[in-house]
Formats: structure tokens, C-alpha cells, sequence
């Protein structure tokens, strides 16, 4: 799939795509209707595809120092967008020139000359330009003059709320895994790379793949049933501790998946840990004896929990 920047003009023939537009971070059951919508006016007019998203993310630019919130990477989401049948994924790069641009001059310069767009779809309280000033409203009015048509997406509900990323990313701060997967309709996964640690868990008989949160949502601290997902396609099921490790110093915020009945090397390689169940809060156990009967007891529960 292709991954289009959004400094760039469109040629060829994806100019002339219907362009699903917003942050789409979690790629949740919400944002889907909205590409759903996109997708599907695009395969009624025999156009492509474009699903657009903004990197960092605007809040990101804006308050830089808020802690680390995203539910998925860039990379995740044009697997996401890919397999919702997007022709293309087009990344905005959030920085003050962006923040900077009248919400007029981001519908006649970038999404009409730049892009070429012929329809966008967006949600219906999604806004845009400088001081947020655009909404679905000036892109009627102003798309009109130019030949850009617009539609909008009316929020999600289930049967609690609104379906949105805020509320998915409260499930995982509280350690509700399900409730969180149900809303994002898959699994929360975290992908990093695997680095070297301490070996701590290797003289635990447990030998884990580290990887650092880089700038991921830190779900609850604690010990979790957790999927792994191979370069090569494997998938493997395993426990997993996420925190800063009290038994131990000094303190590291690591994710550690131990995967059952695995014994190759994984340093360097790219995985995915996928967040299934939250087992138990992190504990200080009295020495490392105890702690390994307690891991003993998690990988036990998390083998039945994934069975």
C-alpha cells in the first residue's frame, strides 16, 4: 500500500480519490464508519481510495509534554487502512505551517490543488485549520465553489456512549482489556522492536522479549495474557508484565512478553504484542522465589484464558 506525504502533490491516478479524513488513531469502530463511508462512495464512482491521518498527532503538537496516548503507530495504521481496502494513506505532518493554515486554505490549497480531491468524508464534529475554525459546514460551503463534494459521519454509539478513542484509551488505563478490544474490534497491540534487557526473567527460567512503550498509551501497570506476532506470521501466546518492574532496580518501564513454548532468538526483530487479558496489578514480592511461583500462577491463568 501506498503511503502518500502530505507535503507532496497527487499525480496519476490517484488524483481524483475520495478522501476519508481525521486523526483515525485506534482506527476504533467509529473511525471505520468514516472510511467505511469513503470507500464505499469511491467503489459507487470507480475512484480510489485515500485515507488521511495526521502525524504527530495535533494534540501531540500543541501540549507537548502531555504524557504518551497513541494507540497505534503509523505503521499500524496503514496495515489498518490497507486492509480496509484504502487505495493509498496519506500522513499530514503536524507542524506549525499545518497549524498554521486558514481552514479555507486547507480545502481550496491542499485537499482541491494539492490532492485533487473529488469528495472527502470526515466525522461530523471533526474540525481543522488554524484556531480549528473548519467543519463539515465551510466544507460544503467552500467545497462547493470548487467542486469538492463532502459528506459527514455521524458519531457511534453502543449502548453506554460514543464510541471514541478518549474512552478506549480510559478502558486500558483501568486494565479493561475487553471492553477496550470490543471498541477497537480488534486487539490493543503494541509494536516495537525487540532490545536487550537485563535477563532478569532468562534466570527466572522466563525469558522475555523486551520492548520499550516509545510513544504508546500506557495501559495499566501489571501482568497481562498477551498474543505475539512474528515478522513471519507466527502467533504465539504468552504472559506479559508491562510496567516499571518494583522487584527490581532501578526501575525500567518495559513491556516483557514471555511466549510459551518459545526458544528462539528475537533481538532486533519487530513484533506486535497484542493485550488480551489484565491478570493482576504490578506487586513487590518478598524475594524472587515468590515472585517466580506468582509467574508460575499468571502463565498457568493465561494459558487457560487464551486456550
Amino acid at each position: 500500500m501506498i503511503r502518500l506525504n502530505g507535503h507532496d502533490r497527487i499525480e496519476g491516478d490517484l488524483r481524483g480519490a475520495i478522501l476519508a479524513l481525521g486523526n483515525f488513531d485506534g482506527f476504533h469502530f467509529g473511525h471505520q464508519a468514516v472510511a467505511g463511508k469513503a470507500l464505499n462512495w469511491a467503489r459507487d464512482e470507480g475512484r480510489p481510495a485515500i485515507i488521511a491521518t495526521f502525524d504527530p498527532h495535533p494534540v501531540r503538537f500543541f501540549k507537548p509534554d502531555l504524557p504518551p496516548f497513541r494507540l497505534t503507530s503509523l505503521d499500524q495504521r496503514q496495515r489498518l487502512f490497507c486492509d480496509a481496502g484504502a487505495s493509498a494513506m496519506l500522513v499530514f505532518e503536524f507542524n506549525a505551517g499545518l497549524a498554521g493554515t486558514t481552514a479555507e486554505d486547507f480545502i481550496t490549497e491542499l485537499l482541491v490543488e494539492r490532492f485533487g480531491a473529488a469528495g472527502v468524508v470526515t466525522g461530523a464534529d471533526f474540525t481543522f485549520g488554524k484556531g480549528a475554525k473548519g467543519n463539515i459546514d465551510l466544507l460544503h460551503e467552500v467545497g462547493a465553489v470548487h467542486g469538492l463534494k463532502s459528506e459527514a459521519v455521524r458519531a457511534i454509539s453502543d449502548s453506554d456512549d460514543v464510541i471514541s478513542s478518549s474512552r478506549i484509551r480510559a478502558a486500558l488505563k483501568e486494565g479493561h482489556c475487553e471492553e477496550a478490544n470490543r471498541l477497537l474490534t480488534r486487539p490493543f497491540a503494541i509494536q516495537g522492536k525487540v532490545i536487550h534487557g537485563d535477563k532478569n526473567g532468562r534466570e527466572l527460567g522466563y525469558p522475555t522479549a523486551n520492548i520499550d512503550m516509545g510513544q504508546y498509551l500506557r495501559p495499566k501497570y501489571g501482568i497481562y495474557a498477551v498474543k505475539g506476532r512474528l515478522p513471519d506470521g507466527r502467533v504465539l501466546n504468552g504472559a506479559a508484565s508491562l510496567g516499571v518492574r518494583p522487584m527490581f532496580d532501578p526501575p525500567k518501564e518495559l513491556l516483557e512478553p514471555y511466549f510459551f513454548d518459545f526458544a528462539e532468538d528475537l533481538y532486533g526483530q519487530t513484533i506486535e504484542v497484542e493485550l488480551h487479558h489484565f491478570l493482576r496489578g504490578e506487586e513487590k514480592f518478598d524475594d524472587l522465589d515468590a515472585l517466580k511461583v506468582q509467574m508460575d500462577r499468571d502463565c498457568e491463568k493465561a494459558r487457560a484464558l487464551l486456550a
